[in-house]
């Protein structure tokens, strides 16, 4: 039988269509990589993989075996993440993916009272695009994540944590900037500046301007949302940012001013997302109870999601 090692370097290998890149995935060397997948094939009998000097492609058996090997992998993390925890809740490490629109402006708070409470929890924070969260939760490498919602697939279990508006953002010498609220018409015509695909605000934003007959500029499209600040000061055009990067970030601004739409309610529903074959549900209902409270109790998350 394959052991665990192979079945990640498979994996890797899959995932990435390279020999190098899936060796400083799994930390390894891309010799003892190559290697290992060769006694794989071995050991199995069958050819996984296609070697050419110019790309990897899987075999259709291959293809098969992957998936198996990713469900192998997966329990193979939770027997590894239950028996460090040792069967307690919230112990152990845990791997969080989130969004940099969420990430910094809500871990700040909530951080350093999760570890006064939980001391023995040791909690790894990786930042992705929303899109490509909900398959690193699928395929193991992150235990959770936190992410507008919905996220689909009959896989996961969601639990919704707050609500956050989106405001108007526009430079401080934009005609709009001396009015504290604008109605949706007031954006007609305008250039309005969005994260680039595999963002959720990219697609929320899309869908408000083509109601409002506003343009996209997608040839100035943010990489974050400090540099849709930045090209909003230089009058590139005007943008929505979610409310907790408002309250952090941009009240403080001076170069920039923040607007409500008041003819429309303009939300996002952000939620703590996790696999149901996880064996640490109750760990994690615990959490996102956890999230909810501290948010609750802190001022000034609290203002960011109102």
């Amino acid at each position: 039988m394959p052991n665990i090692r192979q079945l990640e370097y498979l994996v890797a290998v899959a995932d990435t269509r390279n020999f190098r890149r899936a060796a400083e995935r799994t930390n390894t060397t891309q010799p003892t990589l190559s290697e290992q997948l060769k006694s794989l094939e071995e050991r199995l009998g069958a050819q996984l993989v296609e070697r050419t000097t110019s790309r990897v492609v899987l075999t259709a058996i291959g293809v098969q075996v992957v998936e198996i090997a990713r469900r192998i992998l997966l329990d193979a993390n939770e027997i590894r993440s239950l028996t460090a925890s040792g069967g307690k809740e919230l112990s152990g490490l845990l791997r969080l993916g989130l969004p940099s629109t969420i990430g910094p402006y809500l871990l700040q708070h909530v951080v350093p009272k999760l570890h006064k409470s939980y001391g023995s929890l040791k909690l790894y924070v990786r930042e992705e695009p929303p899109n490509s969260l909900p398959r690193s939760l699928e395929d193991g490498t992150l235990d959770l994540i936190i992410t507008p919602l919905p996220v689909r697939g009959d896989e996961f279990v969601s639990e919704i944590l707050f609500r956050e508006p989106l405001f108007l953002t526009v430079g401080a010498d934009h005609p709009l900037a001396g009015r504290e609220e604008v109605a949706l018409a007031d954006i007609a015509s305008e250039d309005v500046l969005a994260l680039g695909p595999g963002h959720q605000l990219h697609d929320e934003v899309v869908a408000l301007c083509t109601e409002a007959g506003a343009r996209i500029r997608y040839d100035f499209e943010g990489t974050s949302v400090d540099m849709l600040r930045e090209m909003v000061v230089m009058r590139l055009g005007i943008t929505f940012m979610p409310g907790l990067y408002v309250r952090s970030e941009l009240l403080r601004d001076p170069n920039v001013k923040t607007l409500r739409l008041r003819d429309r309610s303009i939300y996002r529903t952000i939620g703590m997302v996790w696999r149901k074959s996880s064996a640490h549900q109750a760990s994690y209902v615990k959490l996102a109870g956890f999230f909810r409270k501290t948010i609750e109790g802190t001022p000034k998350l609290r203002r960011g999601i109102l």
